[in-house]
C-alpha cells in the first residue's frame, strides 16, 4: 500500500518537529461553491532544514510520537529570506 504524499507550508518549527499546514478546496456538499478548508499535520524533520514559509511534501510514516505521523521528503521552496 503506498503512503500517503501531501504539500504544505511551515507554520512554526521546533527541535526536530515542523507543523504543516495544508490547503485544500473542495465543493459545498449543498451549494458547491467551492471552500477552502485547512488541515495541521505535525511533522518529523531530522535534519531541523525547514523554516516558517518553506512548502515542503510530507509523507506519511510509523507514529514517531504523540502526534508525529508525517516525516519531511523535501523542501520544495524557501519561505522568509533575510
Amino acid at each position: 500500500m503506498a503512503r500517503k504524499e501531501l504539500v504544505g507550508k511551515v507554520v512554526s518549527a521546533y527541535q526536530k518537529t515542523v507543523v504543516v499546514r495544508v490547503d485544500r478546496n473542495l465543493p459545498h456538499p449543498l451549494y458547491l461553491k467551492r471552500i477552502k478548508r485547512t488541515s495541521k499535520f505535525y511533522a518529523h524533520d531530522e535534519e531541523m532544514k525547514a523554516k516558517p514559509g518553506d512548502t515542503v511534501r510530507i509523507k506519511e510514516t510509523r507514529p514517531i510520537s504523540k502526534l508525529k505521523r508525517w516525516r519531511v521528503v523535501e523542501i520544495l521552496s524557501g519561505g522568509e529570506q533575510k
